[in-house]
């Protein structure tokens, strides 16, 4: 299956990247439930499956409303706002507020493609939205608290990697060129964006300008679409890295490449999967921040780091020869 979806100039010029707590709930949930995990992920599935059990959330509203496979509910997905951090508090409280009509209307997709897990759950929501959809964004707070909160701080910095790596291919690329590199069933070509093998339809009947780019650690090799009138499209796609959250893989010649740059140097190079500061790299591999700053310094002369400014903090990330070097 093919969609052809069509973009002004206007729609280019708008689109943008963001983090969303609430993607990374749904699909880590989606993951959790599916009986084959990918590898970098088997340890913190395993661990996590026997809690989430124990609290009842494996038979709660996430669900009800995230299948294993096929449509999930959109209401639970709402678009980021375009400026500040990720706030799963605020994407809850636009949950809440969701238009009955549209509960309805997703409600009518789900049971589309199966039959609901608990009939008198679905007659709830669907007569009293505003009151059960207090109680989704409960459970999705209870999830998130449980599975995800213990690792944000990794996760989100696996998400802020990719982003800075976008935003550097927009820089001196375009977004035509970022868009064609995104996922194997992404293509852009003369104002539309072709999506392959889709199993939902992603159109622009309604929606808002622009297009809304999220990186997603749990999606797995997969792409998934949301558009729900008057907002834009949104686009959830592999996270660069995803992979490395709860263990980097080792370099296939770390001896080799630590000959050539030092023992040291190699390893903070193989920390960069993800931002990091001096202090944090000092605190993490038990060096001074000091000769953490010489040895950054040296790899941002030569090409490997680089330095971006977030806040009061300087955050440094590999370069493309960097991840080359590692690679090989």
């Amino acid at each position: 299956m093919r969609a052809v979806v069509a973009f002004t100039a206007d729609d280019v010029a708008r689109a943008r990247f963001a983090v969303s707590p609430s993607w990374q709930v749904v699909t880590s949930f989606r993951m959790l439930a599916r009986t084959s995990t990918p590898a970098p992920f088997r340890t913190w599935v395993e661990h996590l499956r026997p809690a989430v059990r124990a609290a009842g959330l494996d038979r709660g509203w996430l669900a009800e409303l995230v299948p294993t496979y096929g449509y999930l509910a959109d209401l639970l997905t709402p678009c980021p706002p375009p400026s500040g951090p990720p706030d799963l508090t605020a994407e809850l409280d636009v949950v809440r507020a969701t238009d009955p009509d549209r509960v309805r209307l997703e409600l009518d997709m789900l049971a589309a493609e199966r039959a609901p897990l608990d009939p008198r759950r679905v007659v709830a929501l669907r007569r009293e939205p505003a009151r059960v959809l207090v109680d989704v964004a409960a459970e999705v707070r209870a999830y998130w608290d449980l599975a995800l909160a213990p690792h944000w701080s990794r996760i989100h910095a696996v998400l802020d990697a990719d982003l800075l790596h976008r935003a550097r291919q927009v820089a001196e690329q375009g977004t035509g060129a970022v868009l064609n590199e995104l996922h194997g069933t992404v293509r852009w070509d003369e104002g539309s964006l072709h999506l392959v093998r889709r199993h939902c339809e992603i159109t622009r009947d309604g929606t808002g300008h622009g297009l809304v780019l999220l990186p997603n650690v749990f999606v797995g090799d997969a792409v998934l679409t949301r558009a729900v009138p008057p907002e834009p499209p949104q686009l959830s796609y592999p996270a660069r890295g995803a992979g490395t959250i709860w263990g980097a893989p080792e370099p296939d010649r770390p001896e080799a490449l630590a000959g050539v740059l030092g023992r040291t140097r190699t390893t903070i190079l193989r920390r960069l999967d993800a931002p990091a500061s001096t202090t944090a790299l000092a605190h993490e591999l038990g060096l001074s921040p000091a000769g953490v700053s010489g040895h950054l310094t040296a790899m941002r002369d030569a090409g490997l780091v680089r330095a971006a400014r977030d806040g009061r903090a300087v955050l440094y990330t590999r370069t493309e020869a960097a991840d080359a070097l590692l690679s090989t």
